[in-house]
């Protein structure tokens, strides 16, 4: 039935695109185009959005503290509400007003003046409540549901008047801050944790940090009035221009491609003819290469253009002209297409320079940035000589009130390293030659601190380097680094070229279904374009499988440690450009990405619960039977600091569960049974016990661990209790 669901909602979805493109391109003049269009594109945005809103109180009616067993028709229930929900338009208006009316028609409490800026939508929304003027950063969880041993859990999260969540954070069930409550950046409330009222909490699991005042913005006065005029704004932006320009720019384009018109004859077209392969080529090169070309050519310009108006350090008022610049600012700027082709080479300096970020003087080490870096600014982004970052950066520029922002210079000292998923926001206080490691909390209050390594959530000092990873860096003189430098970025060059080469081919092929699709419209209609949609599903699972066989023998066959100067390094980083798991996340929380994995080369086992995990080598990874797995779980089996690579396997056992937004290191081992707690880091080399219970940055065990709905619902009773008014 999830099968059905994830084949048959896009493909109807495309083929009522289709017809309506087809009832608007009959029209006889512009102007009734354009009406047309309007007319379409608001009874399509409108049924998108309701759509959730209806499957959710029918399907479910009001989410209520539960126990789901997964794969039961009650959790098939819950999945399809929470794919739709996920899958929605009304997530184009995260961090706008009418988000939260979107998520009170799911059933959630919104206080008024309250805003989000996550884009991971919560499920559970009955069991989510926000009081006035709250605000949560992006990139925070706050799903209301978590998944322990084969059941699914539903919880409350509550959230107080003016209290704040910082970015990447994560909500367990059962958790709540008071009025004026604070939780940091990276940071994580376990199940059953309450923040009291006033209070500031750091780590995870988080405690008392009185001295990290996270509200760093003053309030400014933002009536009704701004927020309404706002989201007006957003809605004709969208539903009476960029819609309907887009339909009137195909309505008129489309017939002007030459290779299109024998396609769009009543006659069909032999699809195996050099005519139609002629075409295909030359329209996905054209709007594949050309597209990629001015996509980069428009990143780099508009931006600049935009950032004109903004002034660094200044506060400005929310859903004003400067917050639709900085917005504007971010999506242009955030591309992940291009961070994934440039990152990991010599060319991903100069990408990020022609972005806006200042990187002057900047010792090039052909890795100084991964794959993944993102920013709220690039204008106020910048890293010094010879530091190097893996993948996951996310630069916090942007400081949010309720009611007001403000940009500010977030700058990554000199020879420093960072590892794996972290928010480094612009109040840093790691200095110089500092190695950050993996998911740490980065340190806001005290001294500066310099040469040291820094861990954890909150953080403290290791060393800065051991020198096991020292000799890893098998380059000691200056002609050496220089060879090798150059040898890395001419094998990185062709990576980046077979990187294009196998994008284009799949959108090639892409391009030939739906091309087939408008050749025989006139025989089966829209039923062509639904029945190609649902080809292009099953066939983007089966060509990106095929390109992970083909490069998978470019990973070493053992764990090993070298030099990034290596080529055995090389190779691994060929293998990750060309090679996405974007696709497999579509699949989570169903049996089909457990055997997607298979097919990768994973060893799991049966019946696993996969809520959202992520797993760069899946050769080295084995899983064994009935364990559960959530949302933004990483097994990462690599890791690189400094000019060092080192890679090893992980091994889960029979039954583990792995909580939400958890990280496993390269090199563990997890007994049958495990739990790892939300949000936990699972350092290299750990061997946890049978039926052990670990959590924390770094995990450690754990001594009372709460799973019963029986002790849940105690922890609700007593959060009621506190939450009433006059309680």
């Amino acid at each position: 039935m999830q099968l059905l669901v994830l084949l048959g909602y896009p493909a109807l979805t495309a083929a009522v695109w289709v017809k309506g493109f087809n009832w608007v391109s009959t029209s006889p003049n512009l102007v009734d185009v354009y009406l047309r269009s309007v007319a379409f594109g608001v009874a399509m945005f409108l049924g998108l959005c309701a759509l959730p809103i209806l499957f959710k109180w029918v399907l479910v009616g009001r989410w209520k503290p539960q126990e789901i067993r997964v794969w039961s028709m009650a959790y098939f229930r819950f999945w399809v509400v929470k794919t739709l929900i996920q899958r929605n338009p009304m997530m184009l208006f995260v961090g706008s007003p009418l988000y939260a009316l979107y998520l009170r028609a799911l059933g959630a409490k919104i206080g008024r003046g309250a805003v989000i800026f996550s884009r991971n939508v919560p499920v559970c929304t009955d069991l989510l409540r926000i009081g006035d003027d709250a605000v949560i950063r992006k990139d925070s969880f706050f799903n209301g549901y978590r998944a322990h041993d084969g059941v699914l859990q539903t919880g409350s999260v509550s959230l107080g008047k003016e209290a704040l969540v910082g970015e990447a954070t994560v909500l367990d069930i059962w958790t709540s801050l008071g009025d004026g409550a604070q939780l940091g950046h990276s940071s994580a409330l376990h199940m059953g944790q309450a923040i009291p009222t006033g209070e500031r909490w750091v780590g995870s699991p988080a405690q008392r940090a009185e001295k990290t005042n996270q509200m760093t913005v003053t309030a400014r006065n933002v009536g009704t009035g701004r927020r309404v005029f706002f989201s007006a704004v957003q809605l004709v932006n969208l539903l009476l221009l960029g819609l309907p320009l887009t339909f009137a720019i195909a309505n008129v384009a489309v017939p002007q491609v030459p290779e299109l018109g024998p396609l769009l004859d009543s006659a069909p077209v032999s699809l195996t003819t050099w005519m139609f392969s002629r075409e295909a080529l030359v329209v996905s090169a054209v709007l594949f290469f050309g597209s990629g070309l001015v996509g980069l050519v428009l990143a780099g310009t508009v931006p600049r253009l935009l950032n004109l108006f903004i002034k660094p350090d200044k506060v400005y008022p929310l859903y004003g002209f400067h917050y639709r610049v900085q917005r504007a600012i971010a999506r242009a700027t955030n591309i992940r297409f291009y961070t994934t082709l440039f990152g990991g080479t010599s060319y991903i300096i100069y990408y990020l320079r022609w972005l806006g970020y200042r990187l002057r003087g900047v010792r090039q080490t052909g890795s100084n940035f991964g794959e993944m870096v993102k920013h709220d600014t690039p204008f106020l982004s910048a890293a010094g000589s010879g530091t190097m970052v893996a993948d996951g950066l996310s630069i916090i520029n942007a400081d949010y009130s309720s009611t007001s922002f403000r940009l500010s210079q977030a700058s990554i000292g000199p020879e420093n390293f960072l590892g794996n998923m972290i928010a480094y926001p612009p109040q840093s206080k790691a200095g110089n030659n500092c190695l950050l490691a993996t998911k740490l909390m980065v340190p806001v209050d005290g001294q500066v601190r310099e040469g040291v390594g820094l861990l954890g959530a909150p953080s403290f000092k290791i060393p800065r380097s051991v020198k096991r990873d020292r000799q890893l860096l098998d380059v000691s003189r200056a002609d050496e680094l220089r060879r090798g430098l150059r040898a890395k970025t001419i094998y990185n060059t062709i990576s980046m070229a077979l990187f294009l080469l196998v994008r284009w081919a799949f959108f090639l092929c892409v391009t030939v279904v739906y091309l087939a699709a408008i050749d025989v419209w006139g025989s089966l209609g829209a039923f062509a374009v639904a029945l190609a949609t649902a080809v292009v599903v099953v066939f983007t699972v089966a060509y990106n499988v095929l390109v992970d066989r083909l490069f998978r023998p470019l990973q070493a066959l053992v764990p090993q440690g070298c030099s990034i100067y290596n080529r055995a390094f090389w190779r691994h980083e060929r293998f990750w450009k060309v090679s996405t798991l974007t696709y497999v996340l579509a699949f989570n929380g169903t049996p089909l990405k457990n055997v997607i994995w298979r097919l990768l080369g994973m060893r799991i086992g049966r019946q696993v619960f996969d809520d959202g995990l992520r797993v760069p080598e899946r050769s080295f990874t084995t899983i064994g039977d009935h364990c559960t797995i959530n949302v933004d779980t990483i097994i990462q089996c690599h890791s690189q600091e400094d000019g060092g690579f080192k890679s090893d396997r992980i091994v889960i056992g029979a039954g583990c569960t792995l909580g939400v937004s958890a990280f496993v290191h390269y090199g563990v081992t997890m007994g049958d049974g495990a739990v790892l707690a939300t949000s936990s880091f699972l350092m290299k080399g750990e061997e946890m016990p049978p039926k052990a219970v670990w959590g924390g940055n770094p995990a450690t065990e754990m001594r009372e661990h709460s799973g019963d709905l029986h002790a849940r619902k105690v922890i609700e009773d007593s959060l009621a209790a506190v939450l009433a008014p006059g309680g």
